[in-house]
């Protein structure tokens, strides 16, 4: 169920109305949302609920057995764990790693001496009518199954360091994890915070309501009238790159980064909107990323929630920054990577992590230089860092990582002809830029921004274009595969 389509508008008419009746009993608030959730992730595909029911099932027994038995606590963490990566592993990786061996297998000439590795669970599953090699090269992956997968294992290890308490209610818990306006793409939130809003009696404002329209419509706008437009020019660009000159897949390049921005931050705008409207308050998710300044401030601002996810629960057990320079950047080359897998099983994400990780090893002592932090223009250092995200962009839009090496090759060599240019593009993306430029620095041009005749002028503006301009949309977010 898509937030920018009508099926979602008639669900939210449907939800919203019950769910004020039924806030002020919690028992009945949980149960309400949770069939609203289950409602809102089971539209694409009923099957879906079984795997969101089984990991939160499991994980919240762990922790009930966790709570009963000490002495096993850690047993009982390594089956939480191991049951989340299995079920994430197979659904999202199974496939890759079955491609990737067979043709390791062939490149040493091992294929016809050793047995198919998925034989026996295939001639299985053919007995009961599905179809050959299903089992591992043709699984389906579910919507946002990395998204509730974490946000249900931060509960498992929260819990068993004793940082939050154990939640007894199955309903509230299932609630927890299917919370319908983050499920599928974020912000990834942490017990700590959502759970004890789930345990009370939200309350609602006009503030929150004008608040959380206001949320709604710039994360609809971003959607709709950017994202989706962006991606007219940037899909024909990389589905056939070997057709375009260096103007056109520069061009494409950059568009995409503003794409992806628009959809993944609209999404997620879109979400606290929904959850301020309810009473909820959920973590921001980004914080105008390219006006950053560094790479270690693109990653601060930029999907803050798994960025932050990531920190706490594999940089900081791996020794975080604890145990000299060495160890701080094999622990920070470590985690990017782990980030890139968590993208999506392809080569492609391996190396634009790869080449953050390298770039964020490399510039990491100098950004704390004063040197860098002082003389070095603000505006300059914003235009390095959004030039080498750019650039690593290639590799997460790429198909391949021989479409990514055409795309490199034909921009350094290939004419520079001017492309049939699009303005209106441009202008947008321009203009977004620019009010990010001006909302973080520290220029006396920032207080118009925060004036109310011109927020209402925006809104104005952006509902006019949205009526008159942007075209109906039901194109899926980027997120919705990771």
């Amino acid at each position: 169920m898509l937030f920018h389509t009508w099926v979602f508008f008639v669900f939210f008419l449907i939800v919203y109305p019950v769910y004020l009746l039924v806030r002020r009993n919690n028992q009945l608030m949980n149960i309400w949302l949770m069939i609203a959730s289950y409602t809102f992730y089971g539209w694409w595909n009923p099957w879906y609920l079984l795997l969101l029911f089984g990991t939160s099932a499991i994980d919240y027994l762990m922790v009930l057995l966790m709570q009963r038995s000490r002495r096993a606590r850690t047993f009982w963490l390594v089956i939480s764990l191991v049951s989340n990566f299995g079920f994430l592993g197979y659904f999202k990786y199974s496939g890759f790693i079955t491609e990737n061996l067979n043709t390791l297998l062939l490149d040493l000439g091992l294929s016809a001496q050793l047995p198919d590795p998925i034989a026996y669970p295939n001639a299985m599953l053919a007995l009961l009518g599905v179809g050959e090699d299903h089992f591992f090269t043709k699984v389906i992956l579910p919507i946002g199954i990395s998204f509730h997968t974490f946000q249900s294992m931060s509960y498992t290890i929260d819990a068993y360091k004793g940082k939050i308490t154990t939640e007894r209610s199955f309903v509230r818990f299932l609630t927890f994890v299917s919370f319908f306006p983050q499920l599928v793409a974020g912000p990834i939130e942490r017990a700590s915070n959502l759970l004890p809003q789930l345990q009370r009696t939200p309350l609602i404002t006009r503030q929150d309501l004008t608040d959380g329209l206001s949320l709604f419509l710039v994360g609809f706008f971003k959607k709709v009238a950017l994202a989706d437009y962006l991606a007219q020019y940037v899909d024909p660009v990389y589905g056939n790159p070997g057709l375009f000159q260096a103007p056109a897949l520069v061009l494409a390049t950059v568009a995409f980064g503003w794409q992806i921005y628009f959809d993944f931050a609209g999404y997620t705008d879109m979400a606290r909107g929904i959850a301020v409207l309810m009473g909820f308050r959920m973590m921001l998710n980004f914080n105008n990323p390219y006006a950053a300044t560094g790479l270690g401030d693109f990653w601060d601002r930029w999907h803050i929630s798994l960025s932050t996810w990531f920190k706490d629960y594999l940089y900081f057990p791996l020794g975080g920054s604890r145990h000299g320079k060495l160890r701080t950047y094999i622990n920070m080359f470590v985690t990017m990577i782990v980030s890139g897998i968590w993208h999506g099983a392809a080569w492609t994400f391996v190396v634009w992590a790869g080449l953050h990780a390298l770039g964020r090893c490399l510039t990491r002592e100098l950004e704390q230089t004063e040197v860098y932090q002082e003389r070095v223009p603000r505006l300059a250092k914003q235009l390095a860092v959004f030039t080498f995200v750019s650039f690593t962009w290639i590799f997460f839009r790429a198909q391949s990582l021989t479409d990514a090496g055409l795309i490199i090759s034909r921009i350094f060599t290939t004419g520079w002809a001017d492309p049939r240019f699009p303005v209106v593009m441009a202008v947008l993306v321009l203009a977004v830029w620019v009010y990010q430029l001006i909302y973080t620095s520290r220029s006396s041009l920032r207080w118009w921004i925060d004036v109310e005749p011109v927020r209402v002028g925006l809104a104005a503006l952006m509902i006019t274009y949205l009526a008159i301009v942007a075209q109906p949309s039901t194109k899926q977010f980027i997120y919705f595969q990771f």
